[in-house]
């Protein structure tokens, strides 16, 4: 009767098994230091990639209390070499605004219509711009475009009645940002394909637009902590002073 024969051992190297695809090692780095911003963009560069193109993020931790009105932080900057993301933006408005909105190159235009769109839970865009004379109909949906972070507001640039600029700035890189309840800004600043050059260029774009949005009741140390990051490496610290 014919024995049945051993399946193959697989080969040893010394004392370690070989692999057929040995897998891309993540590069020594100390979690605890901070890496002035040149050395921290390399570092990133060279850890393991995903097969999408990921997103490179900032977290900014600020001194203040964001539940004090007079420690909130918000603003926009408009990033030099843009996010990488495709944004979506609607315009609410109506006659020749509408017009210059869609020859700017916004996604959706209207008012009753995006209205009653919205009100039907059919939200298409990650942005929102109308023009003054729009924002009482508006109203109308601000409870479920509020929770969102969609709410046109002046201050942001996007209650305006020049749409035209507003959705060209907005499709060009600019972004906003708030803090959070922790008392840090979160921000995408490119894509791990963007050239170091360009992703330092967002970088310093977006911390000297925090540090223009200082509010009056920030004491002490304003910007404490910055760390760096893509959508699957660790955390890297980066110095502030490097900046």
């Amino acid at each position: 009767m014919a024995t049945a024969k051993k399946s193959a051992a697989p080969k040893k190297a010394g004392n370690k098994l070989t692999s057929a695809k040995p897998k891309k090692v993540m590069p020594e780095y100390n979690s605890q230091q901070a890496y002035a911003l040149d050395e921290a963009l390399k570092l990133l560069a060279s850890m393991p990639a995903a097969k999408f193109d990921e997103s490179v993020d900032v977290a900014l931790n600020l001194g203040v209390d964001p539940k004090y009105n007079d420690q909130m932080v918000r603003g926009t900057v408009a990033l030099p070499h843009g996010n990488g993301k495709t944004v979506r933006v609607a315009v609410f408005t109506k006659g020749q605004a509408a017009e210059d909105a869609k020859a700017a190159g916004a996604d959706l235009v209207g008012l009753e219509d995006l209205i009653a769109k919205v009100e039907k839970g059919e939200i298409d865009f990650d942005r929102v711009i109308a023009t003054p004379d729009c924002m009482a109909q508006l109203g109308k949906v601000a409870k479920i475009l509020g929770p969102k972070g969609l709410m046109p507001n002046p201050k942001l640039g996007t209650v305006t009645p020049n749409v035209a600029k507003a959705v060209k700035d907005v499709k060009g890189g600019m972004i906003e940002f708030k803090v959070e309840k922790a008392g840090i800004v979160h921000a995408g600043v490119g894509r791990r394909s963007f050239s170091a050059d360009k992703l330092a260029a967002n970088v310093r774009a977006l911390v000297e637009a925090v540090k223009a949005a200082k509010p009056s009741g920030a004491k002490g140390n304003y910007m404490l902590r910055l760390t760096l990051s893509s959508t699957m490496s660790p955390g890297i610290k980066v110095d502030l002073s490097s900046l």
